[in-house]
């Protein structure tokens, strides 16, 4: 596919919170100005370009119809944006409320500072479903919808809905937290689901993502293969997509001459012979106290740059009627008094603080003249001052960065000096660290990190995710082709009504049956009684029941249904009308089991909710009930050292649905198979069905004409067909049973 011609010929639609504009209102006559965010630049050439489309608080309600009509108007005709107007109430309780007292301090691992408010729930919920309202009246088959940030967790599901074939992304914007923090929200299910529902769902960075696809393991029991999950029969791509900025935005404007003049100025106005740089919206999650006591241990300790230096720290607005932020505030604020209190002397000052945000050239000023930029969050997703700042070094690189460990812009930026934002020496050392840097060594790390800025910029970063999420889309259309469908449903019940001879090979558990946590809680029900009985009355058809489970179970549950059964994945046969188990090879022995069942043994103890199974000519280790992760890892463990105790004793390793099992080699569901094969080669009709690499044994012996299905999704299958859940298998096999009573 070539996914960029995909992408010129479709619509974007893009929804976020607010708009790329900030409307407001000035002796009633209605104030519009673009926004110069980095995600308005990067996704300007498609949302002008193409008749995209931008969704969002506008950040005014103009009250009456008459005036809402009349900014719907010319939002939409002059800048291509539908607003979605929220109350004062909404405000509080989804903006303030829920998104940025629940949702922003815990993702960003503040989790003391988080508020768990069921009503704040319940308007986020309203205004998601408003969002959804909105896009589906502005949006038309084909349009690609791309959903933006924590505001609007629910969207994605709430759209997938109304609009089962829509293309959707999702990008987050801000750190998804580990799963032990995640966890501690009671609204955790539905915020995953809703997720899900995009089809490619992107994050700054591969902890992030590590992160996701955790938790929708650990809390949805969802397992991901390649960062690839199965959702309602989709295959959702979970990918990771560092943010970038418009670089040369930022690299021509430092050598402008307006900038260069704000330079000069700006040198005459500090005399000092270095600067040193932070910028920050003012956020708890900024680090800026811990930073603040960082300088002052380095005044401190090295005095001989006292009187050299000037800190420059800007601070923007944020939030300012938040308690919280007020109590920030005044915090930094007696900090700042205090250091210069403490060091200033007669024409220095060691900090210029500065709680205001600068326009554009002044911002690119202080980024070029900067010897030294302090970027030390405490959590960031991405935090592009780092990048803004090396983008506008790059013609005249003189400043070294200081960078965060635990900001996204850190697995990017290697050649920073890397810190621990909790550690105050070490920031102090840094600072020292950072000042002495030779301009040489400055040169060659500014050179390296703005290459890889401006290569993988904000335009590459939105081409990336578009051209990937069409991908995805392709790939899902590709699977369809493998779904029972209901056209091939009707060609198999004339296969089935025409045929005189029918053969039926089922696996039991995953296919019948749901996976259970425990093997014992998987007993048939009276539907699937009904079901086996039904088919196995009609005298056409001939039932096998080929199972992993051992005899006695099998006999117990299925013995009155009248179906053939075959137990052990190929070990044992038992056929109707015939009282006893048949061993399916004559040289079948027992005896290794002693040797192996203490390292299963081990396992057991070293992995909580695992357990062992004894068969009679095998040994299967279960954790389907422990923690996934562990049980993942563990199991791989047991099956190399399974592999190397039974290399060359005629023994074989088996890794299924959560199930490792040993057992004689050259015994398998295909051999069984085999059987009723070569028995009868006379079959009219052939259907198989199973959920794990086990049953492709079955596959592979069959003809080709054979329906064969396989139940759930995985990275590969010999089944011709496949079908997402048991419960659809059940119905396709009642409706096949109907057939013979009509």
């Amino acid at each position: 596919m070539n996914s960029d011609f995909e992408l010129a010929n479709k619509r974007v639609v893009i929804a976020s919170n607010r708009l790329p504009i900030n409307v407001s209102s000035k002796q009633g006559l209605l104030n519009i100005t673009p926004s110069v965010g980095g995600l308005a630049t990067g996704l300007s050439s498609f949302h002008q370009g193409n008749e995209g489309l931008w969704v969002g608080w506008p950040g005014m309600n103009p009250g009456n119809a008459e005036k809402k009509q009349e900014l719907e108007k010319t939002l939409h005709d002059k800048y291509n944006c539908f607003p979605v107007y929220l109350t004062s109430t909404d405000l509080k309780k989804y903006y303030q409320g829920f998104s940025n007292r629940t949702l922003w301090p815990l993702f960003h691992y503040f989790s003391t500072y988080t508020i768990y408010d069921s009503s704040e729930w319940s308007v986020y919920k309203k205004v998601n479903q408003m969002f959804c309202d909105r896009l589906l009246e502005v949006t038309r088959p084909g349009d690609i919808i791309w959903i933006h940030d924590y505001h609007l967790l629910l969207l994605p599901q709430m759209l997938r809905r109304e609009i089962p074939d829509a293309t959707i992304g999702f990008f987050l914007h801000i750190p998804f937290p580990s799963m032990e923090i995640f966890r501690y929200l009671p609204w955790r299910e539905e915020i995953l689901e809703g997720i899900l529902g995009a089809d490619l769902i992107g994050f700054h960075t591969y902890d992030y993502t590590r992160h996701f696809l955790s938790c929708t393991l650990r809390i949805l029991g969802k397992e991901q293969v390649y960062g690839q999950l199965t959702v309602d029969n989709r295959t959702v791509k979970v990918d990771t997509f560092p943010m970038g900025i418009d670089a040369r935005r930022f690299s021509a404007a430092a050598s402008s001459p307006d900038v260069i003049n704000e330079r000069k100025l700006l040198g005459k106005r500090l005399k000092t012979e270095k600067i040193i740089l932070s910028v920050d919206r003012l956020d708890f999650t900024k680090g800026i106290p811990e930073r603040l006591k960082a300088f002052e241990r380095f005044l401190d300790k090295y005095t001989q740059w006292h009187g050299k230096i000037t800190y420059v720290m800007l601070c923007v607005p944020s939030r300012t009627k938040v308690r919280e932020y007020q109590l920030l505030k005044s915090e930094i604020d007696e900090l700042v008094g205090k250091i210069n209190g403490r060091f200033d002397t007669p024409g220095w000052l060691p900090i210029l603080y500065m709680y205001r945000s600068l326009p554009f050239k002044q911002l690119v000023s202080l980024y070029s003249s900067a010897d030294l930029a302090l970027v030390t969050p405490l959590r960031d997703g991405m935090n592009l001052v780092a990048k803004e700042f090396i983008a506008s070094q790059v013609n005249n690189p003189v400043g070294a960065l200081v960078l965060s460990e635990t900001a996204g812009a850190a697995s990017e930026l290697g050649e920073a000096i890397i810190v621990n934002p909790n550690d105050i020496n070490m920031m102090a050392e840094a600072i020292a660290e950072g000042l002495s840097v030779s301009g040489e060594d400055k040169k060659s790390w500014i050179e390296s990190m703005s290459k890889r800025i401006e290569k993988y910029d904000i335009f590459k970063w939105t081409e990336d995710f578009l051209n990937q999420l069409c991908q995805v889309k392709d790939r899902q259309e590709l699977n369809r082709q493998f779904f029972l469908s209901d056209k091939k449903q009707s060609e198999m019940h004339s296969d089935y009504e025409n045929a005189g001879k029918r053969l039926l090979l089922l696996d039991y558990d995953g296919t019948l049956v749901p996976l259970a946590g425990k093997p014992e809680q998987a007993k048939p029900d009276s539907e699937i009684y009904d079901l086996l009985s039904m088919l196995t009355k009609n005298p056409k058809n001939t039932v096998v029941v080929i199972s992993g489970r051992d005899c006695n179970t099998l006999s117990e549950w299925l013995g009155g249904t009248g179906v053939n059964m075959v137990a052990e994945h190929g070990t044992w046969i038992r056929e109707t009308g015939k009282p006893e188990w048949q061993l399916t090879s004559g040289d079948l022995t027992a005896e290794w089991k002693e040797n192996i069942y203490p390292l299963l043994e081990m396992f057991s103890v070293r992995t909580p909710g695992s357990f062992i199974e004894e068969k009679s000519y095998a040994l299967v280790w279960h954790y389907r009930k422990a923690e996934p992760e562990l049980g993942n890892l563990r199991s791989k463990e047991l099956a190399d050292a399974l592999h190397d105790m039974v290399s060359g004793t005629g023994l074989q390793v088996l890794r299924g649905r959560k199930v490792v099992e040993v057992k004689p080699a050259g015994v398998n569901k295909g051999k069984a198979t085999l059987q009723w094969l070569e028995k009868y080669d006379d079959w009219d009709f052939i259907l198989a069905a199973g959920d794990d690499w086990t049953d492709e044994d079955i596959f592979s012996v069959l003809p080709d004409w054979a329906w064969s299905i396989k139940v759930g999704f995985g990275p590969f299958t010999r089944a011709r067909f496949v079908l997402d859940s048991t419960n659809k298998a059940r119905r396709v096999l009642q409706s096949l049973g109907n057939i013979g009573t009509q």
